[in-house]
């Protein structure tokens, strides 16, 4: 296994442990079908959830959101969110399942809400693009290392330098970024 963990990328690079997830994202909920075969050897499902600023109606994405979540819930599969101006309903809807994990992908979101989700057992991912706000790295911070992923989304940026940002903004050394993550990997696809 690579030193590095990229919890959500769209750029495989094959150098590092990249999580294999396949979902239903809300922009695409409008006409989509679902069934639990799309999903045979996925490591997660994912990016599902909720975009509250995207043109697809709400009752479409929460229906098809909460039916990937039924079948997460029966397939003993994480699930990765994509949430957008969503944070309060997602979490109402995520409360009525039993799910291996829930990671929220490119956190964006505020020290509290980060504090939230951590209390609900959620893991924070963050990427490029959330490191640049000032809201979000303060959500970087408190989040506690036993809920944290990192990732590249669709930047270009190697995932080695995500990770070097995020030490440098919690203040830790590189290697307890990295084994905190390689533990919270293990602990949630049992290598």
């Amino acid at each position: 296994m690579s030193r590095y963990i990229d919890i959500h990328t769209h750029h495989f690079t094959a150098r590092h442990t990249e999580l294999r997830a396949v979902g239903i994202h809300p922009w695409d909920a409008e006409n989509t079908t679902i069934s639990e075969e799309i999903f045979s050897g996925a490591q997660a499902i994912g990016e599902i959830g909720l975009d509250y600023a995207c043109e697809v109606s709400r009752e479409r994405q929460e229906e098809v959101f909460r039916a990937q979540l039924a079948i997460a819930e029966h397939m003993r599969l994480p699930v990765v969110l994509h949430c957008v101006r969503a944070f309060a309903p997602m979490m109402a809807i995520l409360g009525e399942y039993k799910l291996k994990a829930v990671i929220f992908h490119g956190f964006i979101g505020s020290k509290e809400q980060a504090a939230e989700a951590v209390k609900r057992g959620c893991f924070l991912s963050f990427g490029e693009r959330t490191l640049r706000s000032p809201k979000t790295i303060e959500a970087l911070r408190s989040t506690p290392l036993d809920n944290l992923f990192l990732e590249t989304d669709e930047s270009a940026t190697p995932i080695e330098e995500i990770y070097a940002m995020a030490a440098e903004i919690r203040g830790e050394e590189l290697e307890t970024i990295i084994n905190g993550i390689t533990n919270n990997y293990n602990r949630l696809f049992q290598l």
